[in-house]
């Protein structure tokens, strides 16, 4: 199993702006890259105060120029409110930038908010979706490609330049019955249980497990798991990042199928029912000999990835180091674990 680091981007504090936030972001996937994460995960948000990074593939680039070989995930990139024929030249160019390095994360979008001030109801990304997802492989993989639907119409056209690396198509899905359809059509798969339980977890990779198997052909396919996790070096340390979550989750849950209540790109904080205690349990915080044996489990189920969300608004230097001592400590117990296999 291996890790990637999920490049979280919060600006809680409108103070920072935006050139310290995104030095942070460019400063963590550096970071990682020197201390052995397999990647990094970029976020695409828009018009809020969280996950802020408009451009992943732009980001990809950028750290692409300050890094040699770290895999670079987008994590991801929302399709509804693209035009897939200049979405997927855009694509070619960051791959052919990135040195062939791009995994092309993709989703429907989760923020409401985001979605509808571009006029896309949240209600029906889904459906404008599977059709995107559809027409981007082919753009992506074929040569004079025509298309006829209420949205797209046109004649036959090239994308250009054409890919010259293989560019990985991983879907964002989080429902089991969408994950098991994405799995059996061929996709790597990214999910989350966010705050939820391991029966969450579990039904998730269960779905993922029976989509490839239902495939009935050989799959070189991956599923991910994005997962909240602090290595913390003391009881007090996991108590203050587990109140910094529940404080972000205060904003997150607002955008994530709550109101949508944004006060000049600031996400209005709202009442939990959950406490800090249940969700300090669901969430991995703790010390390393908890850490291997949770994150044990997960390799033991058949997840092939972990990204890891480790940014809740704590010290820059809190998250590198604590990156620092995820790599030294944890990460290389799961590589002598795959070298055993």
């Amino acid at each position: 199993m291996e890790f990637v680091h999920f490049l979280s981007s919060h600006m809680l504090d409108p103070a920072m702006g935006g050139k310290r936030l995104y030095r942070n972001v460019v400063a963590q996937a550096v970071h990682a890259e020197a201390v052995g994460y397999r990647g990094v995960a970029i976020p695409e948000h828009h018009l809020l105060n969280i996950l802020l990074i408009p451009s992943p593939l732009q980001m990809a680039v950028k750290i692409a120029a300050h890094t040699q070989h770290i895999r670079l995930v987008t994590s991801v990139c929302q399709l509804p409110i693209r035009d897939m024929r200049i979405f997927a030249g855009e694509v070619v160019q960051a791959q052919a930038l990135c040195d062939g390095r791009l995994m092309l994360g993709v989703g429907k979008g989760a923020f409401g908010f985001e979605t509808a001030r571009f006029g896309v109801p949240i209600e029906d990304t889904k459906p404008r979706f599977e059709e995107d997802l559809k027409l981007l492989e082919a753009l992506l993989t074929q040569e004079e490609v025509s298309w006829n639907s209420p949205r797209y119409s046109f004649e036959p056209l090239t994308i250009m330049p054409r890919p010259e690396d293989p560019i990985p198509l991983m879907a964002a899905v989080m429902n089991p019955a969408g994950i098991e359809a994405a799995a059996k059509a061929g996709y790597h798969v990214q999910t989350t249980p966010l705050g939820g339980s391991h029966q969450q977890l579990i039904d998730q990779v269960n779905a993922f497990t029976r989509g490839k198997a239902a495939a009935g052909r050989p799959l070189d396919t991956q599923l991910s798991l994005q997962r909240g996790m602090f290595l913390v070096s003391s009881e007090a340390e996991r108590r203050h990042i587990a109140e910094l979550a529940w404080t972000y989750y205060r904003s997150f849950d607002n955008v994530f199928g709550g109101p949508g209540i944004v006060d000049r790109g600031i996400i209005r904080p709202l009442p939990r029912a959950q406490t800090v205690d249940e969700l300090a349990a669901n969430l991995l915080l703790c010390g390393r000999d908890e850490m291997i044996e949770r994150l044990s489990v997960y390799a033991e189920l058949g997840i092939h990835e972990v990204l890891t969300t480790s940014n809740y608004g704590q010290d820059e230097q809190m998250t590198r180091d604590m990156m620092s001592r995820f790599a030294e400590d944890v990460m290389p117990h799961f590589r002598q674990r795959r070298k055993a296999a």
